[in-house]
């Protein structure tokens, strides 16, 4: 008992990701998900420079990334879909930042300025920079889509911000992409099937991937709490 109220939070955590592969192809979403993947592919290489411009206006405009990078794995595999999900992150990333920097710099001061935690952070982003972006990208401790913004009224410059981001994000797209492929896989991908080993590889793979990316996520947020960014 003691050893699943230790780790409760990341059995949950894998389960949940499991199931959403799963829903991918059976809930609705996951219909959406295949229209637009459908269409993406069959563009080419144009469709990847469509599917970051839409990733990336996704994250300005606060919608769910972690849709669009299962899709991405749905669409151009592990290596391929990593690769343009995480350039239309890091462009959506960016486009927030200055927009929060250059725009909406006053109203997003006002909401930020009487919270503790956005606080910390940008005293701790004022003396370390670049690395504390990248450890919260690494272990996100406010939501990807707001801190896109949230960074933007801090000291950190612009070409740091986007290194660190797009740095700190790769364990967390690669995740979510390797997601996407099983999924594509479970679809068929217009094969007739895999074998049992190609599944156990499958899966192995992915159960390496969520480790890995909880290992890094931990040593993220016990690094932010010695440097005062994180309780």
């Amino acid at each position: 008992m003691d050893w699943i109220k230790k780790h409760g939070k990341w059995i949950a955590l894998l389960v949940g990701l499991i199931l959403l592969s799963v829903a991918i192809s059976f809930l609705p979403v996951g219909q959406w998900v295949k229209s637009f993947t459908g269409w993406v592919r069959h563009l080419g290489v144009a469709g990847a420079f469509v599917f970051v411009g839409v990733y990336a206006v996704a994250a300005v405009l606060f919608l769910p990334g972690a849709i669009f990078t299962i899709a991405a794995g749905l669409v151009y595999g592990i290596a391929g879909g990593t690769a343009v999900a995480l350039v239309g992150a890091t462009l959506g990333a960016s486009l927030a930042f200055l927009t929060g920097r250059y725009l909406l710099r006053k109203r997003i001061e006002s909401s930020f300025k009487k919270n503790k935690k956005f606080a910390a952070i940008d005293k701790a982003i004022g003396k370390q920079g670049w690395k504390i972006v990248g450890l919260l990208r690494l272990s996100p401790l406010i939501p990807f889509n707001a801190s896109n913004y949230f960074y933007g009224i801090t000291s950190i410059g612009f070409v740091p911000y986007v290194l660190a981001s797009f740095c700190g994000m790769l364990p967390g797209t690669l995740l979510y992409v390797y997601l996407g492929a099983i999924g594509q896989a479970g679809i068929g991908g217009g094969k007739k099937g895999h074998s049992p080993l190609e599944w156990t590889f499958l899966g192995v793979g992915l159960l390496a991937t969520i480790g890995v990316t909880v290992f890094v996520s931990r040593l993220a947020k016990k690094a932010l709490k010695e440097k005062g960014a994180a309780k």
